[in-house]
């Protein structure tokens, strides 16, 4: 894989591994808990733009102990050259809207249905660990998880995209409930209400993962992401007149390509 700036997965903490039809993106700052900075944001978008055409299922993961703690404290600390969250807050609104959804494109790509995304996540997931695990098509967490959306008792919002999925997955009333409180979401109540696939214990995840991932890659791929569109249109909110239409159109793209013999 090539980068436009070969140090930015590591300025990023990631580090990216790429196998045949996987890729496994994996947060590398134990140190920190895997937190999260601006770097961090473009590494992502940047991974989202160059993997190849062949990979049909991304992975990703925190090294050590926890997922991702969220946003690095530096940003909560205005230092020169570095104004952090705050600085924000003091930029023409067009710059700030501009920077904001700069941000959010390391979010997003994530949610292409040209490949299913799979979360495997352990420990905290908080704030942006959070939406970075809700941007994923499918969660699988350890008994150990706890995901918190802290964002808004901080006195700030979810602004990386996580707000959307968390209504799909879990409804409105409960995403407020679990935003405004700033609770923490155990295994068994993630699984419970839609957050996450499956738990399992801490040292049985990776192995939980890669058996998801076989069985995700076992149909073909062009009929894979043209079932993956469809559903992510349901989910999105697609009338069933409108679903009905994009399977009709969908299985004719499929028949046709079938009988052109290009798969």
């Amino acid at each position: 894989m090539t980068l436009a700036e070969p140090d930015l997965l590591q300025r990023g903490g990631l580090a990216l591994d790429v196998d045949g039809d996987r890729a496994t993106i994996t947060l590398s700052r134990p140190d920190s808990l895997n937190s999260q900075t601006p770097d961090t944001w473009a590494a992502l978008t940047a991974i989202g733009e160059s993997l190849p055409a062949e990979v049909r299922v991304v992975v990703v993961r925190g090294e050590g102990r926890s997922f991702s703690a969220g946003l690095d404290r530096s940003l909560f600390t205005p230092q020169p050259g570095n104004p952090g969250i705050a600085g924000l807050g003091r930029l023409p609104e067009a710059d700030a809207d501009a920077t904001i959804a700069g941000y959010q494109a390391g979010f997003s790509w994530l949610r292409d249905p040209a490949r299913v995304t799979v979360a495997a996540v352990q420990g905290h997931a908080i704030g942006g660990g959070f939406q970075l695990a809700l941007a994923c098509d499918i969660r699988v967490v350890a008994d150990d998880v706890q995901f918190c959306m802290a964002e808004t008792t901080l006195g700030i919002v979810p602004d990386l995209g996580g707000t959307y999925p968390l209504v799909r997955a879990v409804g409105y009333a409960r995403a407020v409930e679990i935003c405004l409180s700033g609770r923490r979401v155990g295994a068994a109540e993630a699984v419970a209400c839609g957050l996450a696939l499956r738990a399992v214990p801490v040292a049985e995840l990776d192995a939980a993962v890669d058996e998801l991932v076989t069985g995700l890659v076992a149909a073909p791929p062009k009929a894979a992401a043209e079932t993956l569109a469809l559903l992510a249109g349901v989910a999105d909110g697609l009338d069933p007149a409108s679903a009905l239409a994009a399977e009709r159109q969908a299985q004719i793209r499929r028949l046709r390509s079938l009988a052109a013999g290009t798969g």
